[in-house]
């Protein structure tokens, strides 16, 4: 496409035709494309992602048309952690490895001792709160952190091996119209 006279009104940059992404790359690919524009909110941009989340409250929502059945609900989602684990109702996990599979065990590699720290601090409190015991599993999957976007720690468990081993579940996942 090429524009002589580039649109300079929103209603005229909405109403441009629209390509898919595959033609777009094989387009810019094969030299088809001279020049790109990116439009992009400038405002949002140049909020932080830490603004971003402060921003998200429950003050922020009260323009929302489902702003009372959040209020109402508000408890299904708490803030802090509980302290002890929910009633015990008899369903065990289980996953059906590959034939042939034996244990997916993936050493731990090094970390930076600031994640350590998190890693420690965060089962330990666990620990004391009667949520994890040592775990008896024959399979073990390393643990690293990346840093929250509001500041902190998320421990990320590397179950790649783990999940390549598995047999994934037969038993479709109920549509909600079913349910």
């Amino acid at each position: 496409m090429k524009l002589e006279n580039p649109p300079t009104l929103a209603s005229e940059l909405t109403s441009l035709p629209v390509t898919s992404w595959r033609r777009f790359a094989r387009d810019l690919h094969d030299g088809r494309i001279e020049q790109i524009c990116i439009l992009s909110d400038v405002e949002r941009i140049a909020k932080s992602k830490k603004e971003r989340f402060d921003e998200q409250s429950w003050d922020s929502l009260k323009s929302s048309p489902f702003y009372e059945v959040l209020r109402e609900y508000r408890d299904v989602l708490p803030d802090d952690i509980p302290a002890e684990l929910p009633q015990d109702k008899g369903v065990q996990h289980e996953i059906d490895l590959v034939p042939g599979t034996k244990y997916c065990v993936t050493r731990q590699w090094p970390l930076p001792r600031e994640q350590v720290k998190a890693i420690d601090d965060f089962f330990e409190s666990r620990r004391k709160a009667g949520q994890v015991r040592e775990s008896k599993s024959p399979h073990s999957a390393p643990t690293f952190c990346v840093k929250k976007a509001q500041g902190g720690w998320r421990n990320v468990h590397d179950y790649n091996k783990l999940n390549d081993a598995t047999v994934p579940a037969q038993t479709p996942i109920p549509r909600k119209d079913v349910i």
